[in-house]
C-alpha cells in the first residue's frame, strides 16, 4: 500500500435530513483534515422533507451530489458514495450531527503515522457523549461484542459510524448491505484481510426517536443475522 496520502474522501449518505445537511456540511468543510485535501461526496438517499432542494441550494466547488431515484438504505448510499471516493483515505460520515468533524485529527491520526488500515471511532471510549437510551445502548454493546467473537477483535463500538480506511482496503470488497448492515459488513470484510485496525474516543451527541433517529429494533435483529453471514458466507 502506498505511504503517501493526499486527500481524504468524506462520504455522507443522507436522507430526510433537511435541518442538519447544511450544518453538518458548514462543520466537514471547517474541519481540520491533517492537511488533507477534502473530497466530500454526498448521497441523497431519495429524501422526502426537502433534503434534495437544500442540497441544490448549497451546492459548491468540492462537492459530489449523487441521488437515489428511490430509497435503498444507508448501505446503498454508502456503496454509491464509495464508488466515487478517490482519495487515498476513506471517512463515513452521517448527517444527523451526532458525530462531530471537529474529531477528524483523531481518527486520521493512526493512518497517517501508518500505525493502522482502518480506524473506528468509539462512543465509548473517551470524548463526552449524551445520555440517552439504555436498551439502545445494550444492544450495540450485544452486537459488537458477537462481531468481535466472529471476527477475533476487541471492538468496543462495531456500530459507529466513524469508519476511517485506506481506500485500498475496500478495492475489490463486495459490499452487499442495503441498510444498516453495512457496519457488520464492512467490519467482518475488513477483518477477514487481517488489516490493522485501531479505535480512538470520539465524541457523541446522540438523538432519540422523536428527533429523528433512524435505527430501530428490526435493524438489530437483521445485524445479528449480518454478523454471522459476512463472517462465514460472503
Amino acid at each position: 500500500m502506498s505511504d503517501t496520502f493526499h486527500r481524504l474522501s468524506i462520504l455522507i449518505p443522507v436522507f430526510n435530513e433537511a435541518n442538519t445537511i447544511e450544518e453538518i456540511l458548514r462543520r466537514v468543510r471547517a474541519a481540520d483534515t491533517c492537511g488533507l485535501e477534502k473530497e466530500i461526496v454526498v448521497v441523497d438517499d431519495a429524501s422526502t422533507d426537502g433534503t434534495s432542494e437544500a442540497l441544490r441550494k448549497i451546492h459548491k466547488d468540492g462537492l459530489k451530489i449523487i441521488s437515489h431515484p428511490f430509497n435503498r438504505g444507508k448501505g446503498a448510499a454508502v456503496r454509491t458514495a464509495l464508488e466515487q471516493a478517490t482519495g487515498d483515505i476513506v471517512l463515513i460520515q452521517d448527517a444527523d450531527l451526532e458525530y462531530d468533524p471537529a474529531d477528524y485529527p483523531t481518527l486520521l491520526r493512526p493512518i497517517l503515522d501508518h500505525r493502522a488500515d482502518v480506524v473506528y471511532g468509539s462512543r465509548f471510549t473517551g470524548g463526552t457523549h449524551r445520555v440517552l437510551l439504555f436498551w439502545h445502548f445494550l444492544a450495540n454493546r450485544l452486537l459488537t461484542l458477537l462481531s468481535d467473537m466472529f471476527c477475533n477483535l476487541n471492538l468496543t463500538d462495531m456500530e459507529t459510524c466513524y469508519k476511517v480506511f485506506r481506500r485500498q482496503c475496500v478495492e475489490g470488497l463486495k459490499l452487499k448491505s442495503n441498510r444498516f448492515g453495512i457496519e457488520p459488513e464492512l467490519t467482518a470484510k475488513l477483518a477477514r484481510r487481517h488489516y490493522r485496525f485501531y479505535e480512538t474516543g470520539i465524541n457523541y451527541s446522540g438523538r432519540d426517536y422523536s428527533e429523528g433517529k433512524k435505527i430501530n429494533w428490526k435493524d438489530g435483529i437483521a445485524a445479528l443475522w449480518f454478523i454471522f453471514r459476512y463472517r462465514f458466507f460472503d
